[in-house]
């Protein structure tokens, strides 16, 4: 980085940035739990320094622990402030030792805080005529303000000079330290004078002149032009000691003894080695990978940077990626692919779209920074020539199926569904990195190939926007550049065998995870990509219709709103729906957002609407609004043109508790609870002959709940088929299973799956619409009677507090970052996922069983029967044709029950339709 000679001498008041990052940004931890939020904040606030200032000088002045001399003098001295926190102390050594690391020199001076050490240079630095601009968000400092010394908040990005002082307080800054002892200061618990207030303490200053001069002219101050200065002096006369005390406390220091001067605050070289370790470990990816980017310089839109090259360059990687254009080098790498104990394989394509996408090539490694690129269809003007795309192919198809070569990728079912467009079934998988990466910890972070590779081999890949360019003029892959095409693909395929090479390594010590990884999600990805190909038949036409009714309805709903709220506004307007809600008709605020504004959240407008008729009515036309825009708008332009049929896709590595998600159209969020969501599911149907067949597992979470927790009464309910609800009724309100209520049934309902997700007394009061005491009441009669569940609440909170993750029965694990956190909020919400996770990720694993037994059991019949069409939750949907209905229903039950693992019976609930509404 080239320096600015005129640059100002930069002094940051890091104690005061890093206070307020910890407070004013939403918190951040990394995935091993530790808080991280604050260092981000200040790390960007000396990144936004260097950037506009360029400096050559500087230094980030921190508190040091202990008392100082100010508390000598007054023993109150913050004393109103409360402990640190604990997030925020594990931050400050992480964070010095960054700022060190970044060349910065770092002052920490026992005795003093960080102002005096400021100022004492400040006043060093303006005396020898050097430009110096102070870094704080610290009214205190503005004490120090001169002709050659100004303040700037990089939080706010605003100024301060002489004038600028003059506007904010209404004083000079040679008066500020007068105006902050006759004001005082809650914060520091400085008492300042009682009664004196802003408009007082400037008509004080501006009329008489500093805190001796008040108290010596008091007699003057009934003459002054502010409201009560004819009583005033009588108020204050008697508080001139307190005053004179505010004065010494306020006063920051300016003759602090130190080892340097500011000519010696130079910025040294940047320790990129160092900064790459932190920045990896703290999770800052983009920081990250920008230093990984940078072989010998953390330049100024990174962080900060040094004058000179950094001492650390990054080790440049030989690689040989090669690009098969003739029959010879295809041959050449045939016998390679053969030979080979495992081959990472990639396809380029035209799109993301699995339906869509054409082939244009595809990628190989056998050893490590050694692969190729095999160009099929880059057909720009000016490409070079490429062998014949069909008989190429008949050539790697032998390969690509041979179950014993083993094939290794990056996001398989997405290569798997390509090539079987070509008639190529990809056989011999034995790892896929991003589910490797997703089963060894789900929680980590994200699962791409780029994320993983600067987590897992601490390197940077070549992004498809380098070369791709971005926005409406981003090239599709058979328009690029074969050169950069070539190494980009051949990349894909060499990073793909290193990692598959060290996650390997890390799963071979995880015997347990290693067996969800082969047996549940690597076999299930071929299922996955089975039933996105099979896809779902929808009624466009009762898809239009259903627009149609929804914009009529949510019309209704927009002008009644309009007329309770006395007033025309938009009602996807936050602010504005914040001002009619909270300002106009006075509801309460039962939540305010992380910048302190009434929140008009679901859960708010839920919560209201029990008692006021406005939030129930903008609910209902939140939820039209997002119905229509998410499905009766949107499937019917999904339909695909060649399958007449609207093809999702599966996501196994994104629910960090194993549940399957899904997108473009996501199925898991279609509502089945109002009477819209249903007309939906309407819209699914069965071609002519089939029969939409649902098959859903019955209240399974509890069922897992029973087993994990062994609560012999919960057992032996399921056990003899009873009606779970109204067992629990029965046990709770003591009456027989015959006396129970349809309310109390109710009520049992919600604590079975309250307990199962956490939910408290105040939350299960909420949901019943009870007092607090009276649902604490109906949790601790739960618990007499199911001690079971209640030890295993227990228990489990104790194993994750110490091991740090909670396993399903079949041995997946959640990662629980902040079990041991010490805030109480993030600790209870890890704990609450720790007592859930173990059922939703074990429901996740006996669903996916389940489907590999039934795809399995499918494989061997006749295709044209039945098919697997969807996966919803707990519930498996296919078409089956009407002669086949009985024999396929009654396998498909038998197999989804098959499950022998858990103590007590599952039941699979089968239903049937010409629609999945009816089906479900």
């Amino acid at each position: 980085m080239t320096t600015n000679d005129n640059a100002p001498f930069i002094l940051v008041d890091g104690s005061s940035y890093l206070f307020r990052a910890f407070h004013g940004l939403p918190p951040l931890t990394n995935s091993k739990g530790m808080a991280t939020g604050a260092i981000y904040g200040v790390i960007n606030m000396l990144k936004s320094l260097i950037k506009q200032y360029n400096p050559q000088l500087m230094a980030v002045v921190f508190d040091a622990k202990g008392k100082t001399f100010r508390d000598d003098i007054y023993q109150e001295y913050k004393a109103n402030r409360p402990p640190m926190p604990d997030e925020l102390r594990e931050q400050i050594q992480p964070l010095h030792e960054i700022v060190a690391a970044m060349g910065l020199p770092l002052l920490v001076i026992e005795g003093v805080e960080a102002d005096d050490v400021i100022g004492t240079l400040a006043k060093q630095a303006s005396e020898a005529g050097m430009k110096t601009v102070i870094s704080t968000g610290d009214k205190d400092m503005a004490q120090l303000v001169n002709e050659h010394v100004e303040l700037i908040n990089t939080m706010t990005n605003t100024v301060m000079d002489i004038d600028g002082v003059h506007k904010k307080f209404g004083v000079g800054p040679e008066l500020i330290i007068d105006y902050l002892a006759l004001k005082g200061d809650k914060v520091d618990n400085i008492p300042g004078v009682p009664g004196v207030g802003d408009k007082s303490a400037v008509s004080l200053l501006n009329g008489i002149g500093g805190v001796s001069e008040i108290y010596a002219r008091l007699d003057e101050i009934a003459g002054l032009e502010f409201r009560g200065a004819r009583n005033f002096a009588n108020k204050i006369k008697d508080f001139e000691q307190q005053a004179k005390l505010s004065y010494e406390l306020a006063t920051i220091k300016l003759d602090v003894e130190l080892q340097v001067e500011p000519a010696d605050l130079h910025i040294k070289p940047a320790d990129n080695e160092k900064l790459t370790t932190f920045f990896g470990d703290l999770e800052f990816k983009r920081w990250h990978q920008e230093l990984l980017n940078a072989s010998d310089k953390f330049n100024t839109d990174s962080q900060v940077a040094n004058a000179d090259v950094a001492d650390t360059e990054k080790p440049e990687i030989s690689v040989e990626y090669e690009t098969i254009l003739t029959e010879q080098q295809l041959q050449s790498w045939l016998d390679k692919l053969q030979k080979a104990d495992v081959v990472a394989v990639d396809t380029e394509t035209t799109s993301l779209n699995y339906m869509q996408a054409e082939l244009v090539g595809l990628s190989f490694a056998t050893e490590a920074h050694k692969a190729a690129y095999l160009p099929l269809q880059h057909d720009y003007p000016g490409a070079p020539e490429q062998l014949p795309f069909q008989a190429t192919l008949d050539k790697l198809k032998p390969i690509l199926e041979d179950p014993a070569i083993k094939k290794v990728g990056q996001h398989l079912k997405y290569d798997q569904n390509v090539l079987s467009h070509y008639g190529i079934r990809i056989n011999g998988i034995v790892n896929d990195t991003m589910l490797a990466s997703y089963i060894l910890n789900s929680v980590a972070g994200k699962h791409d190939m780029d994320s993983l590779a600067l987590r897992y081999l601490n390197c940077s890949t070549v992004s498809f926007e380098d070369i791709a360019g971005k926005g409406a003029k981003q090239l599709t892959f058979n328009q690029i550049e074969l050169e950069k095409a070539a190494h980009y693909a051949a990349e894909d395929a060499d990073i793909t065998l290193r990692l598959h090479q060290v996650l390997s390594e890390k799963l071979a010590e995880q015997p347990g995870l290693l067996q969800v990884l082969s047996d549940i999600e690597l076999p299930l990805a071929r299922v996955l990509a089975q039933i996105e190909q099979n896809g779902v038949l929808i009624d466009v036409h009762q898809l239009n219709q259903l627009s149609n009714t929804f914009a009529l309805r949510a019309a209704e709903l927009e002008k009644a709103v309009h007329e309770e709220a006395g007033e025309v506004f938009n009602l996807g307007s936050t602010k504005q729906l914040q001002d009619i809600l909270f300002n106009k008709m006075s509801l309460p605020v039962l939540k305010k957002t992380p910048k302190g504004a009434p929140s008009t959240s679901e859960e708010v407008l839920q919560e209201l609407a029990m008692d006021y008729p406005l939030p129930a009515q903008i609910m209902e036309y939140r939820g039209l609004t997002k119905l229509r825009n998410t499905y009766t708008d949107k499937l019917p332009k999904m339909v695909d043109s060649k399958t007449g049929r609207v093809h999702t896709s599966y996501h196994q590595a994104v629910a960090v508790t194993g549940r399957l998600s899904s997108t473009e159209p996501n199925l898991q969020n279609i509502p089945i609870r109002n009477e819209a969501g249903r007309s939906i599911r309407k819209a699914f149907i069965a071609p002519k002959d089939y029969k939409i067949v649902a098959a859903d597992y019955s209240q399974i979470e509890l069922r897992i709940m029973a087993h994990l927790s062994g609560d012999a009464g919960l057992i032996n309910a399921f056990q003899k088929g009873l009606d779970i609800h109204k067992s629990t009724a029965a046990e709770v309100f003591s009456v027989s299973l015959d006396d129970v209520t349809a309310d109390q049934r109710r009520s049992a309902k919600a604590i079975n799956f309250g307990l199962i997700y956490g939910m408290s007394a105040f939350g299960l009061a909420k949901q019943l619409n009870i007092p607090r005491h009276e649902a604490q009441n109906y949790m601790d009669l739960y618990f007499q009677r199911y001690p079971g569940v209640l030890q295993y609440m227990e228990d489990t909170r104790a194993k994750a507090a110490e091991q740090g993750y909670v396993e399903t029965v079949y041995g997946r694990r959640l990662y629980l970052p902040e079990i041991n956190a010490k805030n109480g909020a993030r600790r209870k919400a890890a704990e609450r996922a720790a007592i859930n996770a173990p059922m939703q990720g074990t429901a996740a694993d006996i669903i996916k069983r389940a489907m590999l037994r039934v795809h399995d059991w499918l494989q061997t019949q006749d295709p044209e029967q039945a098919k697997m069409i969807m996966q919803v939750h707990d519930e498996l949907v296919f078409e089956i044709k009407e002669q086949s209905i009985e024999e396929y229903t009654k396998q498909i039950q038998s197999l989804m029950e098959a499950e022998n693992t858990l103590k007590i019976p599952l039941i699979a609930e089968v239903g049937i339709g010409k629609n999945w509404e009816e089906a479900h």
